[in-house]
């Protein structure tokens, strides 16, 4: 199991603390030091079966230039690029099991999936 987190994302600790509680090995990639490749974060969101814009932290300042982009195939590798350039844009926590489930762990019931 592998999961994204900021650090200083209470989710994200929430989240680490859950596994480590329920003595669940998982591997952290802290996103922000580590960037995602374009080719792996669309492989996130394929197994997400979302689009770029759905994760993106739209209030975040390096969010701005997003704002008049158009939601659409023809514009989806400009809104990864921005997600990979700036990882900070990134929604968190992304956990991915080992069998390829992933999800956006931010709440409770969401994060209980991974823990059985």
């Amino acid at each position: 199991m592998e999961i994204w987190i900021n650090p200083a994302c209470s989710k994200c600790r929430a989240a680490t603390k859950a596994f480590d509680e329920a003595g669940i090995d998982y591997t952290v990639r802290r996103y922000l030091d580590d960037p995602p490749t374009v080719e792996e974060l669309t492989a996130v969101l394929t197994r997400l079966n979302l689009e770029p814009w759905d994760v993106v932290r739209h209030n975040e300042p390096a969010a701005k230039p997003l704002r008049e982009l158009p939601r659409d195939a023809a514009h989806r590798p400009e809104w990864i690029e921005a997600m990979v350039t700036n990882p900070i844009l990134i929604q968190r926590p992304i956990i991915t099991a080992d069998d390829d489930t992933t999800a956006i762990a931010r709440d409770s019931e969401t994060l209980a999936k991974f823990l059985q």
